[in-house]
């Protein structure tokens, strides 16, 4: 589109922070270190996960890019940045995470095919935007509305990055009218992060985020809006991230019967100031990490076991600075991590786990056997530690 190219090699990428975990280079996946994920509520923008299906979009002209909304709509229209500038902007405090966190867990179980992502494909970051439901009374759809005049029912957002999946094609997916139309949903068209301008990796000028549900709807480089009559049919949204039952496997499935998923269940608590296999002294120790659900379900409890879940101490839960957190509480941030901690005696040999509740009273799945799936996605078992006595180690060198 005019203003804005994707290249169609990777001679042109932009710089990334060298403490980052890279899965692949071609397209760009990487990941902070866990223990950078418990370091501040918010996530610098250089430690958010990257995730990328070809090379990154670049602008040549920030004044000939706009954003083309049609379809089912009874007046279409082309927004330039300056008209949705003109919006009312809103921040918006929301974790984005890659369905396929922590895939490389599910992998150990059985082969899946994806990103190798450890537990830290997720971030998150005060989005600044416009609602997309300002946005869509634009062109004629009233806020809270499920259907157009002219029968659409779904939002599609289309990107201008070449995907190899889509055949060289752009970036597809779409949420239903309902969701992008209600105001409390927050879905925002974001042209910033953290208070910053989106940089190149993170949807430069102009993306898509959809809180509460898997990274992969929130669309970056952002290039047209379809209302649509039925969901997407790109291949993001018809053949990936779809949960299927560990009976399933790539001689026997069928894209079709599974809808795309959407919200997050329950998902992690993940332990991030430990390795999965660690070496500590006996003694206290401080366990910290991350709790999150989905559809804006706060975290009612985070359990944390020293001996593989016998029995259970409950962790302090917190976001942001001075303000107690309350899972459904008015000042919490509905969309985002709660972060927690605890400090523990570790005895010799432990396994420490982690489990979450969530405000709907949704318990992570204790086994990940029981979730696997093919595609490696939504492992939100819990998250196990085993820890090796530093004496042992000692003992066994003599």
């Amino acid at each position: 589109m005019p203003g804005l190219t994707a290249p169609s090699d990777y001679a042109e990428e932009p710089p990334r922070h060298p403490a980052l975990r890279i899965n692949s280079k071609e397209p760009f996946n990487a990941e902070p270190h866990r223990s950078a994920l418990v370091t501040s509520y918010i996530t610098p923008v250089d430690f958010f996960y990257k995730r990328n299906h070809g090379p990154i979009p670049k602008v040549e002209d920030l004044s000939r890019y706009s954003v083309y909304i049609s379809g089912l709509v009874n007046k279409p229209i082309q927004l330039s940045m300056a008209d949705i500038w003109a919006l009312p902007k809103y921040n918006v405090t929301a974790t984005l995470q890659c369905a396929g966190n922590r895939r490389t867990a599910m992998s150990k179980v059985r082969k899946v095919r994806g990103v190798g992502w450890d537990i830290s494909a997720l971030g998150n970051a005060t989005w600044g935007g416009a609602k997309l439901s300002d946005v869509l009374e634009l062109v004629g759809i009233p806020k809270l509305s499920s259907v157009t005049s002219l029968g659409g029912k779904h939002v599609e957002f289309v990107s201008v990055d070449k995907c190899k999946e889509e055949k060289g094609g752009p970036y597809t997916a779409s949420i239903p009218l309902k969701q992008a139309t209600d105001p409390d949903a927050d879905v925002l068209l974001a042209y910033e992060m953290n208070g910053e301008v989106l940089n190149r990796d993170h949807g430069y000028p102009l993306r898509v985020v959809v809180p509460g549900v898997i990274g992969a709807r929130s669309v970056k480089w952002l290039d047209s809006i379809n209302i649509i009559e039925e969901e997407c049919q790109g291949f993001f949204t018809q053949k990936d991230y779809k949960m299927f039952p560990p009976t399933v496997d790539w001689d026997n499935i069928n894209w079709s019967t599974r809808r795309p998923q959407m919200d997050f269940p329950v998902q992690q608590s993940a332990i991030c100031t430990l390795e999965d296999v660690d070496v500590i002294k006996e003694g206290k120790a401080r366990i910290a990490g991350y709790a999150l659900s989905g559809g804006g379900r706060g975290i009612e409890r985070v359990d944390i076991s020293v001996d593989g879940g016998k029995t259970w101490v409950e962790a302090r839960r917190y976001q942001k600075d001075n303000v107690p957190y309350v899972s459904d509480g008015p000042q919490s941030d509905k969309w985002a991590w709660v972060l927690f901690e605890a400090t523990l005696d570790i005895p010799a040999n432990a396994e420490i786990v982690a489990k979450a509740v969530d405000s709907a009273a949704n318990v992570q799945p204790e086994k990940v056997e029981d979730i696997w799936n093919l595609r490696g996605i939504l492992n939100t078992s819990w998250h196990r530690i085993k820890i090796q006595s530093s004496s042992c180690i000692g003992r066994s060198k003599l």
